[in-house]
């Protein structure tokens, strides 16, 4: 698909290639078949920027392999609200923490090299989109929403991260669809001009998000010249290009859009392209198939599944779990499904339940580690646990992104509540595994169970997930974000003048502890 479509942009009379953009935000996850990372909410606990720079440049040979040179990540917004359907593609809620990951990510995927191709990487969502202010988003909900903050906030928190990834030389920016004290980042001259290209000396290119300007205030004409001239430099736009096109034409014509505006904006775009070596290499490789969803790259997805877990409780030393146990009972909906382990942006948009591509779910990884006297028994419902040795629930979230993952009710599901039910009526100690994209409310039935790991979304390497559990390693994870007692004190972040949260920022226990 690619090169036909480079094919023919090399036809033109002009003969300039295509740069062409991916959504490859936790490994090339568009493509089945292709290594699953854990979500950002999974790497920040990690707190390794030396992996997640690894990651970053596994990812970018996944999808140099496919042709493609550039990704729409990192997302380094600073969720300050667990509520919001992207806080899974935040590092979390400290701004120094995702300016650390940010950098580190765009270190790698600007620094791989297969021969003679690379990818460049894009800072999004400029600027604020983990601050605004629930209700104020798209049906209501945090997701595109208003971020009503003075400049000094917007600065020490939300610009932050931009900072260092500007002065890692990150390619591009993408433009968020939220807005700052009810003005559209996309028409935000001041934001986008003055203090990114201006103050901050971004050399890239500056994009918008799908259809996004749209979303500006006045007529399809008035929202083409409100977001050119405040210094978008390339529009995605996925279906009226034509009129797009047109559009622009004629506002640089009748002087409403400067020249000097679309030369700074081709400038830029070209740049990018020379140094990607488009010019000199515009077609597809065929040579760097075997890098998508490689033994080494899945290795290295293991290795930061088990370093993003965070263990909570730990009651009576229940883990590590001995691999010679005699009987397990695993339960819960996310036991035995690598759709719901890698959450949304997988495959598709929204992600999906079910065998969606290739991976190793929780149970399989289960089963994989312990010795061969030890049954290991799947029940979906926790029933039939009676003479276990433990009963290990696997529970959470299932796939969503972007708004239609906004909530109030971060409440466990009925069925995972019944399910570790079923489990304490046989009389085992209970393991819950939390596979989601951000706390959820526990602290109700917190008390009834003996073990609980933060698995966060971990990808399509559960094993890295039985290698702590059965202590071939240590849990090393500590929380990205705050962990609310209740719906009721969201937004709750470390720097609140009033902080009770279950489990605070930062915390993790060791089996040592």
């Amino acid at each position: 698909m690619y090169d036909r479509y480079q094919q023919q942009a090399l036809s033109t009379r002009l003969g300039i290639p295509l740069i062409y953009g991916i959504d490859a935000v936790h490994g090339h996850n568009n493509v089945k078949g292709a290594t699953i990372f854990p979500h950002n909410i999974g790497m920040g606990a990690t707190r390794n920027t030396e992996l997640m720079e690894r990651v970053g440049r596994a990812t970018a040979e996944e999808v140099i392999a496919t042709g493609l040179n550039w990704t729409f990540s990192p997302c380094i917004a600073v969720a300050r609200d667990e509520r919001w359907g992207r806080t899974y593609e935040s590092f979390g809620e400290d701004p120094t923490l995702v300016a650390e990951m940010g950098a580190a990510v765009i270190r790698g995927y600007q620094s791989a090299r297969l021969d003679d191709y690379r990818i460049i990487a894009t800072a999004k969502h400029y600027l604020g989109d983990g601050g605004t202010a629930y209700g104020t988003g798209v049906n209501g909900g945090i997701d595109q929403g208003d971020m009503q903050v003075d400049e000094e906030t917007l600065r020490s928190i939300h610009l932050t991260p931009y900072i260092a990834a500007v002065n890692v030389w990150v390619g591009s920016v993408m433009a968020s669809y939220s807005s700052w004290n009810g003005q559209k980042m996309h028409g935000n001259r001041y934001l986008l001009t003055e203090v990114l290209k201006g103050e901050l000396g971004f050399q890239g290119f500056v994009d918008s998000d799908w259809q996004a300007i749209d979303q500006l205030p006045g007529d399809y004409r008035s929202d083409v010249k409100t977001a050119i001239n405040a210094g978008i430099d390339m529009v995605m736009v996925p279906y009226e290009y034509i009129t797009f096109i047109e559009t622009l034409r004629d506002l640089v014509e009748s002087g409403q859009v400067p020249m000097e505006r679309i030369d700074d904006a081709v400038r830029r775009i070209l740049t990018a392209k020379f140094e990607l070596g488009l010019f000199e290499h515009p077609y597809a490789s065929r040579d760097f198939f075997d890098r998508v969803g490689s033994a080494e790259h899945r290795e290295l997805a293991r290795q930061a599944v088990r370093e993003s877990l965070v263990l909570l409780k730990n009651a009576g030393n229940l883990l590590p779990l001995p691999k010679n146990l005699s009987r397990i009972v695993v339960t819960g909906r996310n036991a035995n499904d690598i759709g719901n382990q890698c959450g949304g942006w997988t495959i598709t948009w929204q992600g999906r339940s079910g065998r969606i591509t290739t991976g190793t779910t929780i149970l399989e990884a289960i089963q994989n580690a312990v010795s061969p006297g030890t049954t290991v028994i799947y029940s979906r419902d926790g029933s039939g646990a009676e003479g276990a040795d433990v009963g290990i629930a696997v529970i959470g979230e299932t796939p969503y992104a972007e708004f239609e993952g906004d909530s109030d009710n971060l409440r466990l599901a009925p069925a995972d509540v019944n399910a570790i039910e079923n489990l304490r009526a046989a009389g085992v100690p209970v393991v819950v595994i939390i596979v989601s994209g951000r706390p959820l409310i526990i602290e109700p039935e917190l008390a009834k169970w003996d073990a609980v790991v933060a698995a966060w979304l971990p990808g399509t390497e559960g094993q890295g997930v039985a290698d702590v559990l059965f202590g071939d390693y240590a849990p090393t994870g500590k929380l990205p974000c705050s962990w609310p007692r209740s719906v009721d004190p969201i937004p709750i972040n470390v720097d609140d003048a009033e902080y009770d949260p279950l489990f605070p920022y930062g915390f993790g226990l060791h089996y040592s502890d």
